[in-house]
């Protein structure tokens, strides 16, 4: 494996822009990579941009009659299908959509190559995470599915076992659904209650098809305004005991921003130390449990686009590089004044909420029966560890 772990970046995935009120902006990318750049994390991960996703490759995922309504919309957006769940108010169609949608798929494709090629341990695709677009339609703000097409990808190079962590604040019901019958992918998404949030899906009792894949998917519904001590209780409470158990060639890990407590579009109530946390336990299970360290981690939500998302993002391209950015550390004034002159907003002043280190429970200290968090992490680890040959 190389030492130098890989960042993909291509300028035009900013081009992936639903219009002026969305909120999925990107100026959040741009900002992302300002930031990045400005800690000289840029200097200490290699940078490739990658080529867009070719139809063969998208077809692995969506089918071709759906490709084919993204390039028709993206062509004449007045004209999109709303049948494809395209022009729609969470996606609505834009001129060019095609081609960034498949720009930023090729980033994560590209980095799951790399990976699996053993050009680089780690791979960083923060413009991507796009985790609820479905084989024949759009959703939630996402047109192609990057994350399932770099993992079907693995899949197609050779991979016997890849597990799939989504920590964004909204269930990974796009990825769970593309490999909902197939063994070889364990999908485990930490969100918001289906209960409170779109798309209102992933409850405990979805577990993978049955017969052979039947345990391989894994859902952690958390109550509305979880904060750190919870959500972190909760992922350590769930995921390294399965990646122990799966031993993945491979781990892909989504990290969408939108959990913090800032984020306008849902209720959990984390800070960005607890995101800062959560990256670092991901980072640690790869070398820990994946051969090589395979690691392939992802963006996703994230619509506090100033104040949270380059600081989340920043955070995981640090650790990805092995150099982390330290959460007191004052952020460099260059970025503040690019924030300004692009936003018109005033940027934070540290890397930090001012909550590090985050303090949790561990799971084996026991739970309580009457709290809403541990009643969800049981719900889970009785609904899915038996079927894995795992104490519940």
């Amino acid at each position: 494996m190389s030492g130098r772990g890989l960042l993909m970046w291509d300028e035009a995935v900013t081009k992936y822009d639903f219009g002026h009120s969305h909120p999925m902006d990107p100026v959040r990318l741009a900002l992302t990579m300002g930031l990045v750049r400005a800690y000289g994390l840029d200097r200490s991960m290699q940078l490739v941009a990658a080529k867009p996703a070719g139809a063969s490759t998208l077809r692995l995922v969506h089918r071709e009659d759906y490709i084919e309504a993204v390039r028709a919309a993206s062509a004449d957006p007045k004209a999109a299908d709303q049948s494809y769940g395209l022009g729609t108010v969470d996606d609505p169609a834009f001129a060019g959509m095609h081609d960034a949608s498949a720009l930023i798929a090729g980033q994560s494709v590209g980095a799951a190559e790399a990976v699996w090629r053993g050009d680089a341990a780690h791979a960083v695709n923060f413009a991507g995470g796009l985790h609820h677009a479905m084989p024949g339609s759009a959703s939630g703000f996402c047109i192609y599915n990057d994350a399932s097409l770099a993992i079907a990808r693995l899949l197609e190079l050779g991979a016997e076992r890849v597990a799939y962590v989504d920590v964004d604040v909204h269930h990974g019901d796009g990825v769970q659904a593309a490999f909902w019958d197939d063994p070889r992918v364990l999908t485990v998404s930490l969100h918001e209650h289906p209960r409170t949030l779109f798309p209102q899906t992933g409850w405990p009792e979805e577990t993978g098809a049955s017969g052979a894949a039947e345990g391989s998917a894994v859902n952690v519904a958390l109550p509305a305004g979880t904060g750190d001590e919870g959500w972190l209780r909760a992922f350590h409470a769930v995921v390294p005991e399965l990646l122990a158990d799966f031993r993945p060639q491979v781990l892909v890990t989504q990290h969408g921003a939108d959990t913090h407590f800032e984020d306008p579009l849902a209720h959990l109530a984390v800070s960005l130390d607890a995101q800062r946390a959560v990256q670092e336990a991901c980072h640690a299970l790869a070398h820990e449990h994946v051969e090589g360290g395979r690691w392939v981690a992802l963006g996703g939500g994230g619509y506090a686009v100033v104040d949270v998302v380059p600081r989340s993002w920043t955070h995981l391209v640090g650790i990805a590089a092995h150099e982390p950015v330290d959460p007191e550390s004052v952020l460099p004034s260059s970025w503040r004044d690019e924030v300004y002159a692009r936003t018109r907003q005033l940027a934070p002043a540290r890397m930090t909420d001012g909550r590090w280190p985050v303090a949790w429970r561990g799971w084996e200290e026991g739970y309580d029966p009457a709290d809403r968090l541990d009643q969800a992490v049981l719900a889970t680890r009785r609904a899915v560890f038996p079927l894995r040959g795992l104490l519940a």
